[in-house]
């Protein structure tokens, strides 16, 4: 893990403390959102305010939570696109490898992790640094 990222890591752990009052629980990326620490839609408005004060991105609440996933899959399933490739175009922050593992996951819960939302920040961070500020869109 890099330095940036080790960084952005400790301050969404700290956003998430306050946030959900989980003081001296442990938070690593591969922490689920929403399974293990109980977090909330209103949570989660609130952590994308944080993150955009704390990051100084563009935050799309949609893009971060991840919350049109299924909606993106059934797209897929219509469309006759293979789920991996279409949710590559929809999370580009996202690796491949992440995205077959929200595949597998998901019959088990919702399945944001706080890796997800780092992947976000260090991608719209990496978006404002080249030069363009639009971020992702929708």
């Amino acid at each position: 893990m890099n330095h940036q990222h080790s960084d952005a890591l400790e301050k969404i752990r700290a956003m998430l403390e306050e946030i959900l009052d989980l003081e001296g629980k442990e938070i690593s990326e591969g922490t689920y959102l929403y399974r293990d620490l109980g977090a909330e839609s209103m949570d989660l408005l609130e952590l994308a305010v944080a993150l955009n004060q704390g990051f100084g991105v563009k935050v799309q609440d949609e893009h971060v939570f991840l919350w049109r996933l299924r909606f993106y899959l059934v797209e897929a399933r219509k469309n006759g696109t293979d789920a991996l490739s279409h949710l590559a175009g929809k999370y580009p922050f996202l690796d491949s490898g992440r995205i077959a593992e929200i595949l597998d996951d998901l019959d088990e819960g919702p399945v944001l992790k706080v890796k997800d939302i780092i992947s976000y920040v260090e991608y719209q961070a990496g978006i404002i640094a080249g030069g363009r500020a639009d971020g992702l869109s929708g």
